[in-house]
């Protein structure tokens, strides 16, 4: 059941996960998820999937996705309240940090933030590709398609220079050709 939509909190809940987002919003998508998917249930498991899918594989900036989520939740007032929550604070807090961090960058302290940062980063893009790989491995005519796909895909990223971009294409074709 599906609660009424309010663009307060939508707005909100995408400005608190703004000051969350290390490594991009993408790293906040299994919040989101929750948010959107599980406790209000503004959006489906496949809508929430198929947004950021859109999202990704259109030209642009990454963080078109949250505008698509919220689009898909509230039309154009929905996109606006979340990708003006999700900017916001990021923004300020980066152009601060930025200007603060390059002023003290020999500093051992900022040297250690930084190293610090990496795993956590890249935990957070881990869960969130576990989240959106999840609808594919429930269904079982698409499981194995999705866990060689995924599979290539790693073994590609490790062995290969090969450019995102062109993996992100390739798994859309396989995905309109139906193997996955």
């Amino acid at each position: 059941m599906s609660m009424p939509v309010d663009l307060g909190s939508l707005f909100l809940h995408f400005l608190s996960l703004s000051l969350l987002s290390i490594g991009g919003a993408i790293s906040t998508v299994p919040e989101m998820h929750r948010f959107l998917v599980e406790r209000t249930g503004w959006l489906t498991d496949s809508g929430f999937t198929a947004s950021i899918a859109l999202a990704q594989a259109a030209p642009g900036p990454n963080i078109l996705f949250v505008a698509v989520l919220g689009w898909n939740v509230a039309g154009m007032q929905g996109a606006a309240a979340s990708l003006a929550g999700i900017m916001l604070p990021s923004t300020v807090l980066t152009l601060t940090a930025t200007r603060w961090m390059r002023a003290h960058r020999s500093h051992v302290a900022v040297r250690a933030f930084s190293a610090g940062m990496m795993p956590l980063t890249l935990g957070l893009i881990i869960a969130t590709g576990w989240l959106l790989a999840l609808p594919f491995l429930r269904e079982e005519t698409r499981r194995w398609g999705a866990l060689a796909l995924m599979a290539a895909t790693i073994a590609l990223t490790l062995k290969t220079r090969l450019g995102l971009v062109w993996m992100v294409l390739g798994g859309g074709v396989l995905g309109a050709l139906g193997f996955v």
